[in-house]
């Protein structure tokens, strides 16, 4: 028996938090272009290899090509490259808070586009999670990046966004696991044209201990990308995407456990995880 979509969008935001560390960590030996490309190559052969194994061969139709491989270009591609920049440029906090724009975002293209039902609980509840999540987010001392670099957490969550209701499309003519299979190659093409048109092949080389943190990173952050599409294919836009947008909860969670962040810890803490859950409740209503 399958969890419920909630479960499933709770557990999408814990595996983006842990990718979230894990990047952060890995970009210490490394550059963003290596993060990136080591991120997508990891999703790349792990879809491939689950699809083979799992996926029947009737079961692969082209009709769900165009949807996936535009979300993987809007969103893999470009919103991972905004994220891990936004990482490296305004540190994990600050950008886990700006990226908890993507519900507002995804929530009003589901209400235009797809014509789903939002409630006064549902809107109230996505707001709270949003307010809740900056809140845990700005606990931190956040210094030593400049205002227009928020720039890049802001494009990565209006991709983010964007893409739910391009993947809700596409789990019409395919399963979640086909998707994401489609999405991720899509996002791998085109990083690597990036990587390679930018002229940066040689920053692609990094220290064994980025590698071993990006490649975790990567398993998480795909990890993550293949239960949102299962939550979405059981649950509203509207109500999946806001609990997947809770992963800076889980990220300052993370933090408390390295000893050189648990100091920058406090009450907001406590106002944060109350927001929280009190937009959890609302969503569930």
């Amino acid at each position: 028996m399958l969890p419920t979509p909630h479960v499933m969008a709770l557990s999408s935001a814990l595996c983006t938090a842990s990718a979230t560390i894990l990047i952060q960590r890995g970009l210490r030996g490394s550059s963003f272009y290596a993060g990136a490309w080591i991120n997508v190559v990891v999703g790349a052969i792990a879809a491939w290899s689950a699809a083979a194994w799992l996926v029947p061969v009737e079961e692969f139709t082209w009709r769900a090509v165009p949807y996936f491989a535009l979300s993987g270009l809007i969103g893999t591609t470009g919103g991972r490259l905004f994220r891990i920049l936004a990482i490296e440029k305004v540190g994990a906090p600050v950008a886990s808070a700006v990226n908890n724009m993507t519900p507002l975002v995804a929530s009003g293209l589901a209400i235009l586009l797809l014509g789903e039902h939002v409630t006064l609980p549902i809107i109230a509840g996505t707001l709270v999670i949003v307010a809740g999540t900056i809140l845990l987010s700005l606990s931190g001392r956040l210094v030593g990046f400049r205002v227009r670099d928020l720039a890049y957490p802001f494009i990565a969550a209006s991709c983010f966004g964007t893409v739910q209701i391009l993947r809700k499309l596409g789990l019409a003519s395919a399963g979640p696991l086909l998707g994401a299979t489609i999405n991720v190659t899509a996002a791998l093409i085109a990083v690597t044209a990036f990587v390679a048109a930018s002229g940066n092949v040689g920053s692609l080389r990094c220290s064994r201990r980025s590698l071993l943190y990006f490649i975790g990173g990567g398993i998480a952050e795909n990890g993550g990308v293949f239960l949102l599409l299962l939550a979405l294919g059981f649950g509203d836009v509207s109500v999946v995407v806001p609990l997947a947008g809770s992963a800076p909860l889980f990220v300052l969670g993370l933090a408390y456990l390295i000893p050189s962040e648990r100091g920058k810890l406090g009450w907001r803490i406590v106002a944060g995880v109350a927001l929280i859950v009190l937009g959890v409740g609302l969503l569930a209503r």
